[in-house]
């Protein structure tokens, strides 16, 4: 989802977005920042980072916002309980085997690897095919 996200406003495609897009692209993904956390990032990216944002940093500055967006709604104790319920050999990290049976669990039938493949893709901030309670 951050990817298609970032996608989207990298208008030219050179895997940078500009702070001045930043606003938009974070308000597809649900988040709705105040005019002064808008301020604040844009500040940020333009003293540190040159204006721009590649798809890294905007995972670092966007994960814990969603985290805390969806903790908000659900509730961080619950989050960590359904975690380790996922995480099967408790390293920390849900692998697509993983997501695959809890998936099966929940839902009572297999879904195809692509259609895993997919969910895992969603919820993998960071892109490194596994999910992580950070």
């Amino acid at each position: 989802e951050l990817l298609d996200a970032f996608k989207e406003f990298d208008t030219d495609q050179d895997g940078y977005i500009s702070y001045k897009d930043l606003g938009a692209c974070m308000r597809t993904l649900g988040y709705m920042p105040t005019e002064m956390e808008l301020i604040e990032i844009s500040q940020h990216i333009k003293m540190r980072m040159g204006g721009r944002v590649d798809f890294e940093d905007f995972v670092q500055m966007m994960g814990p916002k969603l985290r805390e967006e969806t903790a908000h709604m659900v509730g961080v104790r619950e989050l960590k309980i359904a975690f380790r319920e996922f995480d099967v050999n408790g390293d920390g990290e849900i692998s697509s085997g993983e997501m695959r049976e809890a998936i099966a669990a929940l839902l009572g039938e297999q879904l195809k690897a692509q259609e895993v493949e997919e969910i895992l893709q969603d919820v993998d901030l960071n892109g490194d095919g596994h999910v992580d309670f950070d």
